[in-house]
C-alpha cells in the first residue's frame, strides 16, 4: 500500500511593520506591514489612510459595510472615518500605507485645475486599476529608499493627482498645458549646472515660474524623461567621463551626487549595461 502524504501546509508570513516619515512632505506618515492575527480595533485618522495590498486579504468596516482588499487593490480611508481592519484569509495580508495630510491632497488638487477646494472625496473604498496600484507601489518603494529629493516629489504630486483625476468624486477640468519651451530650458540649464547637487521640484518650479505639476508635464512631453531621471542620466554621463580620466569610483560617486559607491553601481548599470568597475578596464567597450 502507497503511503500517500498530504500536501505540507503553507506556514502563515511572519507579522512585522517598519514605519517611518518623511520630512519633505510636510512629515508625511508610511508604513510597510505583514499582518496575520492583528486585528485593528475601531478607529479613525485625523489623515487620509491609503495603501496598497502587497499579498493576501484585508476585511476592514467602514461606512457601515465590511469591504475586502486583495492583492494589488487600493484601499481609502477618509479622515475622520470610523473603520477597523483584520485578516480576511489565515496567511493574513500585507500592504503599503500613505497617511497624507489633507492638505498634500488639496494641494494635488490645486495643481491641477488651479482652485483651492475642498478636500477630495473618493466614494469607493477599494478601488481596482492595477496600473495606479503599481505606481503607488514605487512611490512608497522611493519614499523608503530614494535618497533623490527631486524623484520622491515628483512621484508623489504625479501619482496623487492621477488618483484625484481617476477617482474622486468630482474630478477636476484640467488647464491645458501651453508651450513651455522657455521654462524647459531653464531647468535643463539649471540640472546642467548642478546635477551633483540635491535638488528639489519646488526649486525647479520656483526658477521656471511654473505650478510643479505643469513643469513636470512640459518637461516630460518635451525631453522624454521626468525630471529625476533626466538628472540620473547626467550624473552617470559625467560619471563615465570622470572614470575614463581615471578617478576612483568612490571619488566619482561623491562627485557626481550619489549618496555613495553603491547608488552610482546600480544606476551605472541600469543605464549603461556594466558596472563602473567593467568601464574603467583598459580597452572596454559599452555593449550596443
Amino acid at each position: 500500500m502507497v503511503n500517500r502524504s498530504s500536501a505540507p501546509t503553507q506556514s502563515p508570513p511572519v507579522e512585522q511593520t517598519k514605519f517611518w516619515r518623511d520630512p519633505n512632505l510636510g512629515n508625511l506618515e508610511l508604513l510597510r506591514a505583514t499582518y496575520v492575527t492583528h486585528a485593528f480595533t475601531r478607529h479613525t485618522h485625523e489623515e487620509y489612510a491609503i495603501g496598497i495590498i502587497d499579498a493576501g486579504v484585508e476585511e476592514f468596516n467602514y461606512q457601515g459595510d465590511i469591504h475586502r482588499a486583495t492583492t494589488n487593490n487600493i484601499v481609502i480611508v477618509h479622515p475622520g472615518e470610523v473603520h477597523t481592519g483584520h485578516a480576511g484569509v489565515p496567511m493574513g495580508w500585507q500592504y503599503r500605507m500613505f497617511y497624507p495630510d489633507v492638505t498634500l491632497l488639496q494641494q494635488a488638487l490645486t495643481e491641477l485645475d488651479g482652485t483651492l477646494r475642498a478636500m477630495p472625496y473618493f466614494p469607493q473604498p477599494v478601488i481596482q486599476d492595477p496600473e495606479l496600484a503599481d505606481r503607488l507601489r514605487r512611490l512608497h518603494i522611493a519614499l523608503e529608499q530614494s535618497e533623490s529629493r527631486l524623484e520622491c516629489d515628483s512621484r508623489f504630486l504625479c501619482t496623487f493627482a492621477e488618483l484625484i483625476m481617476r477617482h474622486a468624486d468630482r474630478r477636476p477640468w484640467i488647464r491645458p498645458d501651453g508651450q513651455e519651451d522657455q521654462a524647459v530650458q531653464q531647468a535643463l540649464e539649471y540640472l546642467n549646472c548642478h546635477y551633483a547637487h540635491s535638488v528639489s521640484l519646488e526649486q525647479l518650479a520656483a526658477l521656471t515660474n511654473l505650478k510643479p505639476l505643469r513643469l513636470l508635464r512640459s518637461f516630460q512631453r518635451s525631453i522624454g524623461l521626468p525630471p529625476h531621471a533626466y538628472l540620473i542620466q547626467l550624473r552617470v554621463t559625467r560619471a563615465k567621463e570622470l572614470l575614463k580620466q581615471g578617478l576612483s569610483i568612490a571619488q566619482v560617486a561623491f562627485d557626481t551626487g550619489f549618496t555613495d559607491q553603491s547608488h552610482l553601481n546600480r544606476h551605472f548599470k541600469r543605464i549603461t549595461g556594466i558596472t563602473p568597475k567593467q568601464y574603467r578596464l583598459p580597452g572596454a567597450r559599452m555593449p550596443h
